[in-house]
Formats: C-alpha cells, sequence, structure tokens
C-alpha cells in the first residue's frame, strides 16, 4: 500500500488531532513510498533500526520515537547513526505516543486491561483520557495481584503496600505516569498500576493507603505497538513482525 494512505488511515484509527504531544504523532522520517514489510517496537532505539534494516523492512512503527521536545536538534553523534541507517536504508520511521496509550481498544492501557484481566469502566487523566480505571476480576489481595502482574509481564513488579485488605478496585496507566498516583486516588480505587515510580512516589502512596505497582515502562507499553501491528497486518494484508527489545526499566 501507499505510504500516504496508511499515515491517514492510522491518524483517523488514533484519533491524531485531538492529542497535544511531547513529539510528532506521524512519519518521522520518511521512507519508501511503498509499504510492504512493517517491523514494530516500542522505543526506535538502534538495535530496533538495525534490526528493521536486517529484516529487509520499509517501515519501522514505534511507541517512542524521536524528536522529543526540549531535546537537542543538531544531527549528531547517536541521533546521525540513527538516522543515517534509517535513510541509507529507505525506511520510514513511523511514530505515535499518546495517541496509542489512549486507543480504546488498541492502546496501551487496553492492551495491558485485557492482559492483566481488569474490567474497564471509565477513564482519566485528561482530554482524551490516558489512563483507565476498573475492576480486578477476581480480587486479589496485594501478593496475589503483583504475582499476577510478573506472571503476564514477565517482571516482578516493585510494590509499594497500601491499606489491608483484597483489591477490587484498580487505575492503571502505563509508561511514566506516577504523577498521575493522585488523581487515580481519587477515584476510590485500592491500587494504581504503571510503569515507572519516582522517590517521591513512595511517599504519596503510602500517605494515600493506595497499592502502587510500578511494572516497567517497557513491559507495559509492548501490547500497543503490537496489537496496532497485528490490527494492520489483518486490515491490509501487510507483512509486520514485532521485535522486542530487552530494557528493564
Amino acid at each position: 500500500m501507499q505510504r500516504d494512505e496508511l499515515l491517514k488511515y492510522l491518524a483517523e484509527l488514533l484519533d491524531v488531532p485531538a492529542f497535544a504531544d511531547y513529539a510528532p504523532n506521524g512519519l518521522q522520517v520518511e521512507g519508501s513510498s511503498d509499504v510492504r514489510h512493517i517491523v514494530t517496537g516500542v522505543t526506535a532505539c538502534q538495535a530496533l533500526v538495525d534490526a528493521a534494516v536486517e529484516r529487509g523492512a520499509d517501515t519501522l512503527l514505534v511507541h517512542h520515537g524521536y524528536f522529543w521536545k526540549g531535546e537537542a536538534p543538531c544531527v549528531v553523534g547517536m541521533k546521525q547513526r540513527r538516522l543515517k541507517a534509517l535513510l541509507g536504508a529507505d525506511i520510514n520511521l513511523l511514530a505515535y505516543h499518546l495517541p496509542l496509550d489512549a486507543h480504546p481498544e488498541l492502546g496501551n492501557n487496553a492492551q495491558l486491561a485485557r492482559l492483566l484481566g481488569l474490567q474497564v469502566e471509565g477513564g482519566f487523566g485528561g482530554d482524551p483520557a490516558i489512563g483507565q480505571y476498573g475492576r480486578l476480576a477476581p480480587p486479589r489481595d496485594a501478593g496475589a495481584f503483583g504475582a499476577h502482574i510478573a506472571r503476564q509481564l514477565g517482571r516482578e513488579p516493585l510494590h509499594i503496600a497500601g491499606a489491608a485488605g483484597e483489591i477490587q478496585r484498580v487505575a492503571w496507566c502505563t509508561g511514566a505516569a506516577q504523577s498521575y498516583l493522585e488523581q487515580a486516588a481519587a477515584l476510590g480505587v485500592e491500587a494504581f498500576v504503571s510503569g515507572e515510580i519516582s522517590e517521591h512516589t513512595v511517599h504519596a502512596a503510602r500517605e494515600l493507603g493506595l497499592h502502587y505497582f510500578s511494572a516497567g515502562h517497557h513491559a507495559t507499553e509492548r501490547g500497543g505497538v503490537q496489537a496496532l501491528g497485528e490490527h494492520l497486518a489483518a486490515h491490509f494484508g501487510l507483512t509486520v513482525d514485532f521485535v522486542d527489545i530487552p530494557n528493564p526499566v
């Protein structure tokens, strides 16, 4: 299919214009105008770029791309090497950040809910809503819920203990969403699941009596780009490969 056709479809599917983001969503590096083989991954690091080149892909689709607000604009060093590899292989780089977090079916938060067996009741954290909240089915105590997260994500979460008793209502927001902790507590949930944690998050969780599970930025954000890639493969008949570059954070 034509690249511009794909870009138009993704902009509509993910409602890109609705988001004020920290980096451009959509085409970040222009390559082949004809799209047949897409490699997907969480972050457009050098290892993922190299994997796309090795597989002969014409398009790299990621959650974390380039050109973040506040970064140095000069194309030198690491940035030069990444861009040189993409341009040299005529590979498109497509990146979708907040729109891929928020999508109600294909998004990171929707996919985390599916993986953990969380029943979605609503959203929070901005307009459009980024995070979600709902019920854990069946309810579990904190230890059992933490073990369940570890099994599903393949990574032991860091748990900050909250009030005693079973966890029935949960809020979640993938990635670096620890700043949403107080908004989550206001929803009346017993637990909040996110990717990262900060020093002050520990104190806030304890004082709010809320269980906080830091389950890994990378681990919580593998689902969205995989689901999006599978959707494109089924909808357009494209070849799509997900490449997971391990990341302990």
